[in-house]
């Protein structure tokens, strides 16, 4: 038999290849072109850096990196311990201002380019990304905290959509009918928007931005992205990848900041789209914000994914593939099962077989840096974020009456890593839908267990939940995963499958309060969000008895 943990890790390291992706491909092996940037330079070379030798991070303008002239900085910092490794720039209004005439000027340039030209460029940056695919790994391990194979999903997931936009010609097809009427034929031709924006969150830091600009600039448009501030070495990779593939300057502008730079995006009037990942509250104000000036907005925010288990359930299969879906990237991610909902049938002990084996699964994972090469769990992402998820747990379980059967909040490491925004697996029971670990997203390692009693009943429980991002159920009947896709109202439906994020062939459907917009991310709804029809109507009367005046004798055959 396969070790608790051996098998646990396995679940957690190829989580993000075998059960988002459905299915594993390699990435190709070829040397790095690229230097490795000072993005993702090593953790010792930063540890005992002063702030005044602390690398600061660039804008990219205009095809080439440029220094801001901002007195306002953000530090970076490792998650691992908490050192600044770097400073993120808060850009100024003139910055913003030159960032989006610049994407403007070049938006009416590489609209005219012919589709070929921006499929080539398509091509050439997913050679580029998988050339350079460790080196954007230890960037995002290095600033996220993400683990090597996590951070090497991350990249994974967005490469793919890469080679969606591969597909540039196909993607922007229109349609056409001859002879509406005698003579005359419509067209609608796909064009793109012009000056669009992007604004990434931290906790996907290559899959997100590739989720946005690729599709973009394919379809004939030009971004202004901006990065989270807590991690921007990735996308400033990415982008000197594009420019090496061949994008034109100010095809990709890529800026920086805060509150001010996004709400600058949102009312800029030459932005004509604004596509958001991220929590709720910004989301909310991004799509109200952007939707009253008139732009486009897509904008995928918060989410509690739940998971239900029948009691016919695989139960090997099923605790292993939970275990990676609830802890691995460290709970950070939107489409993370934070809900495991268990359907009894009076039976208390079909929940605690589950959570005895989720338990020891979660209790062999390690917990610690990324630097660390057995490590199964990363950090989170900052110490407000930690006190963040001990406070919702404290309250569930101090004061609501939720129980522990698995309680890793607490985790020892070695200085420097006992600075860290470490917090290992946790399984909370006994959760009812008023508690708060029930209602709130935790974005932890954090899992809430809930016992109903018939598959309706977990229905009218997911169906009751203001989040529609994801859900999944584990059952070895037809009938019963049948009866749950037909009746659930979540936008991304697994059976069998905890994280059923599509694959770029489809797009990306989470609804209800995880979604604000008219058409998600990537796949065809991706390519119509970045795109707009523009209907062609033409009279050409093919000689005078046709009514058409000037056109005696031409083009009629000589005898």
């Amino acid at each position: 038999p396969v070790h608790p943990r051996a098998a646990a890790r396995v679940l957690v390291v190829n989580i993000t290849h075998n059960i988002m992706a459905f299915t594993f491909r390699g990435f190709y092996s070829s040397p790095p072109r690229l230097i490795l940037r000072v993005f993702s330079s090593s953790a010792s070379s930063s540890a005992s850096s002063s702030s005044s030798s602390v690398t600061k991070v660039p804008l990219f303008l205009n095809g080439s990196f440029q220094d801001s002239t901002t007195s306002s900085w953000i530090p970076v910092t490792n998650p691992a311990t908490n050192e600044v490794i770097s400073q993120v720039p808060m850009c100024t209004p003139q910055e913003f201002e030159d960032a989006v005439a610049g994407a403007k000027e070049a938006a009416a340039t590489w609209r005219h380019v012919p589709v070929s030209a921006r499929q080539r460029v398509m091509l050439k940056l997913q050679q580029l990304i998988n050339e350079n695919k460790d080196e954007l790994a230890k960037s995002i391990s290095l600033e996220q905290g993400k683990t090597i194979s996590d951070a090497h999903g991350d990249v994974f997931r967005g490469l793919e959509i890469v080679e969606q936009a591969c597909a540039a010609g196909w993607l922007s097809e229109g349609h056409c009918v001859h002879n509406v009427a005698r003579g005359v034929d419509t067209m609608a031709i796909r064009e793109p928007l012009g000056v669009t924006a992007g604004i990434c969150p931290f906790n996907f830091p290559a899959m997100v931005p590739l989720w946005m600009f690729p599709l973009a600039a394919a379809t004939g448009n030009s971004m202004v992205l901006k990065p989270s501030e807590k991690d921007p070495g990735a996308t400033m990779m990415l982008a000197e990848m594009a420019t090496e593939a061949g994008l034109p300057p100010g095809v990709l502008q890529v800026v920086h900041g805060a509150h001010d730079v996004v709400n600058a995006i949102c009312d800029h009037p030459t932005i004509k789209a604004v596509s958001f990942v991220g929590g709720d509250a910004a989301g909310k104000h991004i799509y109200s914000r952007a939707c009253a000036n008139g732009k486009r907005a897509q904008v995928n925010m918060g989410a509690k994914n739940h998971a239900v288990v029948l009691p016919d359930a695989d139960p090997e299969a099923t605790a292993k593939a939970l275990a990676g879906a609830a802890f691995g990237a460290a709970g950070q991610r939107c489409m993370a099962i934070s809900v495991i909902v268990t359907v009894t049938g009076g039976d208390m002990g079909v929940r605690d077989r589950l959570v005895d084996k989720l338990a020891q699964l979660g209790d062999s994972l390690k917990v610690g840096p990324a630097s660390d090469d057995a490590t199964d769990v990363g950090p989170l992402i900052s110490p407000e974020a930690k006190q963040r998820a001990l406070a919702i747990v404290e309250k569930s379980v101090g004061s609501e009456g939720a129980k522990l059967a698995l309680d890793r909040r607490t985790v020892a490491l070695e200085p420097p890593f006992d600075k860290g925004n470490f917090f290992g697996p946790t399984i909370i029971t006994d959760v009812t839908p008023d508690m708060t670990c029930y209602r709130e997203e935790i974005f932890a390692p954090a899992v809430s267990v809930v016992a109903v009693n018939t598959l309706d009943d977990a229905i009218s429980l997911l169906n009751a939940n203001p989040y529609g991002n994801g859900c999944g159920i584990f059952t070895s009947s037809g009938s019963a995963a049948r009866h749950f896709v037909a009746n659930v109202d979540v936008g991304q439906v697994g059976v069998n499958v905890p994280i059923p994020v599509p694959v770029p062939y489809f797009s990306f459907t989470g609804s209800r309060g995880s979604f604000h917009g008219d058409l998600n991310f990537y796949g065809k709804n991706g390519v119509a969000f970045y795109t707009q029809y523009k209907t062609v109507t033409s009279n050409w009367k093919f000689s005078a008895s046709d009514g058409m005046s000037g056109l005696h004798g031409v083009g009629a055959s000589q005898s």
